[in-house]
């Protein structure tokens, strides 16, 4: 059987490959999984997606009419997908549902160290023979407070680094999570977390009650120095209401590995081509803010663990098991 794969990355094809080998072949293909490009799929009973695939109801009706029975997602995120069409449907719909915590974790605190020492614009002024040292001064980390948004596994690790650096801990969860507790972490309401912490980095899923967990008043509520991070989902964000605080002055860094309206620019070289996204287009035009392309989770180790688990997904469907990682059984 071959299975076919949207939305391949150059360093992730060879990995695949090696997977898959022993199994079943596998087709990749650099195009995301659109409307336009979801007739691409016929034929295929199972189809493979990343996390910037578009999986609304007409790209799942024109998969299902040309054959497509299961989708194998590479990412533990599943907002793009219409599970309710999928189910209706009878399309098997599978997900990673984890993968290396600390391949995040790490992210988010390169992002944080980034802004925090200027590292970005040291560089570019370093490339350049300009060595002065001005508007180049940040804070040290110890003995100030880190808000940790999400204290699962990922959430957790971050903590670990945090308490490695020497900060007060502050959390915001809807579960405690008890190793957290131990590193001393204290569980507070999001707004005390918001006002007390110099630090705050967003790990919590993105769904419909969190979506914009961080709005308006949100972010008036957080210091005028703070840093902000954001690695998890960018819907998480208002966006908008981000760039008027940075107008204003405020936060003394943001670091952005997301971005809610990423889908079709991020993964995509874009470099020359006008950029429609007013929002994006202000927003990295700010000295002190640092937008990535959505990498946090892309480590050897965390992309060969979703892929790992994709061929045991794809197994496991044609086996006729269901595991923790099934969205929507298949029917």
């Amino acid at each position: 059987m071959e299975i076919l794969a949207f939305g391949v990355q150059a360093d992730e094809r060879p990995l695949i490959g090696r997977a898959f080998a022993g199994h079943h072949e596998v087709h990749c293909l650099d195009v995301f999984l659109t409307e336009d490009t979801a007739p691409i799929a016929r034929g295929h009973e199972i189809v493979s997606t990343s996390v910037n695939c578009g999986l609304g109801s007409g790209v799942l009706q024109t998969l299902a009419a040309g054959g497509t029975q299961m989708i194998a997602q590479r990412s533990t995120g599943f907002n793009n997908v219409d599970l309710p069409v999928a189910e209706r449907l009878g399309m098997t719909v599978a997900r990673v549902s984890s993968y290396s915590p600390y391949s995040v974790a790490e992210f988010a605190w390169t992002l944080a160290m980034a802004v925090n020492r200027r590292v970005v614009r040291a560089s570019t002024r370093t490339r350049d023979f300009d060595f002065r040292l001005d508007g180049l001064m940040g804070r040290d980390l110890h003995g100030r407070t880190v808000g940790v948004l999400g204290t699962g596994k990922i959430g957790e690790a971050f903590t670990r680094i945090a308490h490695g650096f020497g900060m007060r801990l502050l959390g915001w969860d809807v579960a405690e999570n008890p190793a957290c507790r131990d590193l001393g972490m204290a569980y507070v309401p999001k707004e005390e977390l918001l006002a007390e912490a110099d630090l705050v980095s967003l790990h919590v899923p993105l769904m419909p009650e969190t979506q914009h967990l961080l709005d308006a008043a949100a972010l008036k509520a957080m210091k005028d120095d703070a840093i902000l991070v954001n690695s998890s989902r960018g819907g998480l964000v208002d966006t908008a209401a981000l760039v008027a605080e940075l107008r204003e002055g405020r936060f003394t860094g943001v670091g952005l590995d997301v971005y809610e309206a990423e889908a079709g620019l991020f993964f995509l070289d874009k470099s020359l081509e006008a950029i429609a996204d007013d929002t994006l287009a202000r927003l990295v035009t700010f000295p002190n803010v640092l937008v990535t392309s959505h990498q946090a989770y892309y480590t050897e180790d965390a992309v060969g663990q979703i892929v790992a688990t994709t061929v045991r997904n794809v197994l496991d469907y044609l086996a006729g098991r269901r595991s923790e990682n099934v969205l929507v059984p298949r029917s």
